[in-house]
């Protein structure tokens, strides 16, 4: 597959990133297809909750559906650089579909918590990984090009507007139309949007055959660098966890439910507007830095959010939260580019993906516990613990951001070298 490589001289931005050829075949079906995963947590949060009148309850249910997508993430990303996007796809979303319905039904009919976990580790351990799908089908397009940092950029902006749509809809579903319609609905669309993205099979990274094999695949884990991200990654996703339980909580609190979506849309946005930023500018700072530069400004914010008492504070402050996001998640992916040999990329992504998930999970946990048994914003406390924690690992091991100069190969396949980091 041809590469599009744009001249280093030239300034990258969105436009031009836009023009790569056959960008839109999968930047559409994806955009469709990835909307579902902002829905699912929030969706079973208010379906659980609903159905038990515990936060902690419903968090828990929601904390096992992200564990297991956390620990089945990595092996679909794997799956797809061996066998191709589409084999792991399709047969992925029917699965998510079922587990997804039935883990509704259980739910409806007031089954005991340990089916609905039952329910929810299929649930998550099939969501279907097309973020980091598509984040690789960039890596081709973009091969050497000075893009990728704008692409990584773009795929942030994506994510986040799925964000800000996604618990709208969710919220808006529980409260207005049925409790258990924001899951029904990530199911379908599950469905809907996975096919449609399985179907662009012209722009999936190509597969090398597995009788063409010489030497065993390397995993994205091996690399120091990764696993260094991997705990970044957790960090943000106990923000993403804490903001979904504790904002609900609040909005509940107050008497006015439906402002959960609304709340968590502001945060959303904020870092889907810092995401927009962050790809029109040419950096001259590494990578590295910047990483650790937008990791502590998002510690810094994160523990303000407990002290929030009012709306238009909790606001402001998720505002910000969001706006910090954005620049750590666009410039980890980022790192992945010049970390890990392509051959691993999806793996590498999937990694990165399943560590939010993690950390969402926990912190969805903990929060909820925390909002039960404490004071009403407690849960606010978890981001601020789990950015703490993340930053003081990424500044201990700062090294091992850096990608080691390539001047030995590994031959992966037969007739084909690629240059792999080695450490």
């Amino acid at each position: 597959m041809a590469s599009t490589v744009t001249s280093k001289a030239s300034r990258p931005g969105y436009g031009q990133l836009l023009r790569t050829r056959g960008a839109w075949t999968f930047l559409l079906p994806g955009f469709a297809a990835r909307q579902p995963f902002a829905m699912l947590t929030l969706s079973l949060v208010l379906l659980v909750q609903h159905t038990t009148g515990s936060y902690g309850a419903a968090g828990a249910v929601a904390a096992v559906t992200g564990v297991s997508m956390a620990v089945f993430a990595p092996y679909s990303g794997r799956l797809a650089d061996r066998y191709g996007q589409r084999a792991v796809l399709l047969p992925g979303i029917l699965v998510h579909g079922v587990a997804a319905i039935s883990l509704t039904a259980l739910a409806l009919a007031h089954a005991p918590l340990w089916a609905l976990f039952a329910a929810a580790v299929p649930t998550g351990a099939s969501v279907p990984q097309v973020g980091p799908m598509v984040r690789a089908r960039w890596g081709v397009k973009l091969k050497g090009s000075p893009l990728m940092s704008t692409a990584a950029a773009f795929e942030s902006v994506t994510d986040e507007l799925t964000f800000v749509l996604g618990p709208l809809l969710a919220t808006a579903l529980c409260t207005a139309v049925h409790p258990a319609a924001g899951l029904l609905t990530e199911a379908a669309l599950t469905l809907v949007g996975g096919l449609l993205f399985a179907a662009q099979r012209s722009t999936q990274p190509a597969v090398v055959p597995a009788s063409h094999a010489r030497v065993e695949h390397v995993s994205a884990l091996s690399v120091p660098g990764v696993r260094v991200l991997i705990v970044a990654f957790l960090g943000i996703g106990s923000v993403f966890g804490g903001m979904q339980v504790s904002l609900a909580a609040f909005s509940e609190s107050i008497g006015e439910p439906g402002m959960n979506g609304v709340l968590y849309g502001v945060f959303a946005a904020g870092n889907m507007l810092s995401g927009v930023v962050c790809g029109a500018i040419v950096w001259k700072a590494t990578p590295r830095r910047r990483l650790i530069a937008g990791y502590t400004a998002l510690a810094l914010v994160a523990s303000a959010l407990w002290t929030a008492d009012s709306v238009a504070v909790l606001a402001a402050l998720g505002l910000l939260v969001g706006m910090c996001i954005a620049p750590a998640l666009i410039t980890g992916y980022t790192l992945v580019e010049s970390l890990v040999p392509a051959g691993a990329r999806t793996e590498a992504f999937t990694w990165l993906t399943g560590a939010v998930a993690l950390g969402q999970a926990a912190a969805v946990t903990a929060a909820g516990q925390l909002e039960d048994r404490l004071w009403g914003g407690a849960g606010f406390l978890v981001p601020m613990a789990g950015t703490a924690l993340a930053l003081v690992t990424l500044l201990a091991l700062r090294s091992r951001l850096v990608a080691r100069p390539r001047s030995r190969t590994v031959a992966r396949v037969v007739g084909h070298r690629v240059p792999v980091t080695v450490d």
